[in-house]
């Protein structure tokens, strides 16, 4: 009897990969394991739509493709350790599976602050559940919130908060702008501009020395010694990816998953890796190793593993030139909308704008040795269509070279 192909982590990237092998051609078992219990769902949302209120889990749930209906769900059960060489991994419910082919697809965890204080009232934002109860916690009368990082999950939180009519709403961050990292500074102060004149407050160039309170958060005390009275934290410092379970393999798990330009781990052709916890060398890029954590990568890295995995158990050559996706974000954030194709980290250090300006309605390319190599609109849809019109050029750029 065929060993199944096994997928560890039942999002997004784990479907699509299930999916992906079927188009493939792969015709054998499919076992996918999960450790929430809810079927593959939308992510995104969870930091606006659910927190707002308007959306429910069957408006995030992802419809599976006809091809996967035989697949065998492992859900409430994650994957805890790996023998690569044996090909077996092992769950949480203590069973061991022997696979054909393994696919990595298990995501990434939010890291949490390590410091003093109370952890009641402290929230993440990565799951459904955590997202329905953040709601329960921000529908309080007059609350108040402090969030700590001012990233994209951050920003979108804070702006939801304030237009459910939380009371104060403090966006705490150790850089000196919101997400400056992946914009830059002058669409960065541009968004804090927003953020702004919409109610959000920021204590930047800080960060989060400890909580107050006995059994619930009731303050929020800063390196600087300001104190932040808050009802409700929300933690928005990052993630971890979730590969403690691959230990012991002699991969390299330094951040994410190392994989070579065809998503396969440690030079194994029956293993791969898809998602945010792959860490790709790209083709379209300078080759250098990244994680990519858009919405657009799952599906993206699935489509050529998929093909790759799918090839080898099959005995032929996928002939897949060297992956290379055009990374695409967004992110709404009261009543605008942050759109980016490309690599904007990359050309940082040659920002231009190609239409509109920084106090309106705006798209800025980011440039690396005179050639475009992102864009992003900052506005409503004039902007966000703007961006869209870039995506062609972006696609038809030749390879960077390293």
């Amino acid at each position: 009897m065929t060993a199944p192909l096994v997928v560890a982590g039942a999002s997004m990237a784990g479907l699509r990969a299930a999916e992906q092998l079927r188009a493939a051609g792969w015709g054998g078992p499919i076992t996918v394991v999960g450790d929430e219990p809810h079927m593959p769902y939308n992510r995104p949302p969870l930091s606006k739509e659910v927190l707002a209120g308007k959306a429910s889990f069957d408006s995030l749930a992802f419809r599976p493709r006809a091809s996967v209906t035989d697949v065998d769900w492992r859900l409430g059960t994650r994957a805890e350790r790996a023998d690569l060489d044996r090909r077996t991994v092992g769950l949480s419910d203590g069973e061991t599976i022997s696979y054909s082919g393994l696919v990595v697809a298990t995501g990434m965890r939010p890291r949490r602050l390590r410091c003093p204080g109370p952890t009641a009232g402290r929230h993440t934002v990565r799951t459904l559940d955590d997202a329905q109860t953040l709601r329960t916690a921000l529908t309080g009368k007059g609350v108040r919130v402090v969030v700590v990082g001012a990233g994209f999950i951050g920003c979108e939180v804070a702006a939801t908060a304030v237009a459910l009519g939380a009371a104060e709403v403090t966006v705490v961050d150790p850089l000196p702008l919101p997400m400056v990292g992946p914009l830059g500074e002058p669409l960065a102060r541009a968004l804090l501009t927003r953020h702004e004149q919409r109610g959000v407050r920021f204590a930047l160039g800080t960060g989060v020395a400890g909580f107050e309170g006995e059994d619930h958060v009731t303050g929020v005390v800063l390196a600087d010694g300001t104190l932040l009275a808050a009802d409700v934290v929300v933690e928005s410092v990052g993630s971890v990816a979730n590969t403690e379970w691959l230990g012991g393999n002699g991969l390299d798990l330094t951040d994410g998953v190392l994989t070579d330009e065809h998503l396969r781990v440690g030079g194994r052709p029956d293993v791969v890796a898809v998602g945010d916890v792959a860490r790709f060398p790209s083709a379209r890029y300078d080759g250098v190793p990244r994680r990519v954590e858009h919405w657009s990568i799952p599906t993206d890295t699935a489509k050529h593993a998929a093909k790759v995995l799918a090839a080898h158990l099959a005995g032929t050559d996928a002939g897949l030139a060297p992956f290379g996706p055009l990374p695409t974000f967004w992110s709404d954030q009261h009543d605008f909308r942050l759109q980016s194709f490309g690599a904007p980290v990359l050309g940082k250090d040659d920002m231009r704008v190609l239409d509109g300006d920084l106090d309106g309605d705006v798209l800025v390319g980011y440039h690396q040795a005179d050639r475009l190599v992102g864009v992003v609109a900052l506005g409503g849809q004039s902007a966000v269509a703007s961006a869209a019109r870039y995506r062609a050029e972006l696609l038809k750029q030749p390879a960077l070279t390293a």
